[in-house]
């Protein structure tokens, strides 16, 4: 690219700018997302390689990607190679020009910045990212780019379907961790994918808007096959073979911090498995051992279930139980109402035959119910005890029954002003049609 003319030279199908006055400074994190990507393509793919001191592996790393564009001109497609630096001290960024890649420089470090800033910078409407350690083919992502081109919106490399050299990945990553968080991945959201960590993968730019990525760190990968499952959007992947790693130093990744941020981002954006499971779980103990203790026999204080009995003493339990039970499905529910606000889940389809409860007047409605009817079983049993002089209590049972429902009354009241400040402050809290569309 000329720096005067802003003429752009095309060889071999690739892209090539001229080191002078060719940077182009990635937003804030803040700003990466649909906002990042909403100019029209300009090109057919970008390949975006996040940087971060890589200079021993830099030069093989675009050379093979920039066979894997030569692939993709047979294809009548034009592509450019985005180096999003995060930092480097070890002249990356000079070396990459030279090559002729622009460099896009992202100050705030990690992994998921880098990428989200290398996206944001993209001119293509076909996106591959993958890392810069030379473990990964770019020639492999050519396949990739045509299922792109088919119609699928995200294709991932499939390392445990294709090969895994010697001394590419440890035995515990291999066999142990990425294993076991594709599986509690598909489990909680259902990807159908077999390798949801790798980090060779395309997608559409249109998918990379609507995605609204944000994590900063290794999570990165997750977020994006997570969101891009609660999209539904149309998904494959790829066989692929993973090299050993180029460089003479350990890598970015720490296994065990970063197989937690992984761990720990699947339950956020999974309020079925973090919250309302144990909601359902918590309710339903509440529930049998209260009910039990109400339908006792007259004048019997305990309930025999064969060898074992209850008593008054399990009504504390029972009661924690359904209060708790209740709070983390206000919980859940702020989870989804914000998950389709903003965008990356579309609403449940057990919520449309209760829509009426998801704004705030019916959440009032229902609270205020609560209210009323633990004051009224409260105020009988306080007239009834008035009238045995305050002799001894022989309705703990109908008692706790009627706090519970006061106090569950009062957290859905309560609890409905937060989910209306958690949909925009807002009366309803889901949108009337699903999530908001960013297609538009």
């Amino acid at each position: 690219m000329d720096a005067t003319t802003g003429e752009v030279a095309i060889q071999g199908g690739l892209e090539l700018t001229d080191h002078h006055g060719s940077d182009q400074r990635a937003r804030q994190p803040d700003a990466y997302g649909a906002a990042g990507l909403a100019a029209p393509p300009s090109l057919d793919v970008t390949i975006v390689l996040p940087c971060l001191n890589e200079a021993m592996t830099l030069a093989h790393c675009i050379g093979n990607a920039r066979s894997a564009l030569q692939q993709l001109q047979a294809d009548g497609l034009r592509g450019e190679i985005v180096v999003a630096d995060n930092g480097s001290t070890d002249g990356s960024q000079d070396l990459a020009r030279k090559l002729g890649a622009r460099v896009v420089p992202v100050d705030r470090r990690g992994y998921g910045n880098a990428l989200r800033g290398g996206i944001a910078a993209a001119r293509g409407r076909y996106i591959v990212m993958g890392d810069c350690d030379g473990s990964y083919d770019f020639e492999e992502a050519a396949p990739m780019v045509r299922r792109l081109q088919e119609g699928y919106e995200l294709c991932m490399g499939s390392r445990l379907r294709g090969r895994i050299l010697p001394g590419a990945m440890p035995w515990k990553n291999r066999h142990i961790g990425n294993p076991v968080l594709t599986g509690i991945l598909n489990l909680l959201f259902r990807s159908g994918l077999s390798d949801a960590h790798c980090g060779l993968r395309a997608f559409t730019r249109d998918a990379a808007r609507r995605l609204n990525l944000s994590s900063e760190g290794m999570e990165f990968a997750s977020e994006m096959v997570i969101k891009a499952a609660l999209l539904n959007l149309k998904r494959t992947e790829v066989p692929i073979t993973l090299h050993p790693d180029l460089r003479d130093r350990p890598p970015h990744l720490r296994p065990w911090r970063d197989g937690w941020r992984h761990l720990r981002f699947l339950f956020m954006l999974s309020p079925i498995g973090l919250f309302l499971i144990p909601s359902m779980v918590l309710s339903l103990f509440g529930t049998v051992i209260l009910g039990l203790l109400l339908a006792r026999p007259e004048g019997q204080a305990v309930v025999h279930l064969g060898p074992a009995w209850l008593g008054p003493h399990w009504l504390p339990f029972a009661g924690a139980a359904l209060t708790l039970g209740h709070m983390l499905f206000l919980f859940g529910v702020g989870s989804e109402v914000h998950g389709v606000r903003a965008g990356y889940r579309r609403s449940a389809p057990l919520a449309r035959p209760v829509r009426w409860l998801l704004t705030l007047e019916g959440s009032l409605t229902v609270g205020v119910g609560g209210i009323l009817a633990g004051l009224a079983i409260i105020s009988g049993i306080v007239g009834g005890w008035a009238g045995t002089d305050f002799g001894p209590l022989q309705r703990l049972p109908e008692l706790m029954l009627g706090t519970i429902l006061l106090t569950i009354g009062a957290q859905q009241v309560f609890g409905g002003f937060l989910l209306s400040v958690i949909a925009d402050n807002r009366a309803d809290f889901l949108p009337a049609s699903g999530p908001p569309d960013q297609r538009s």
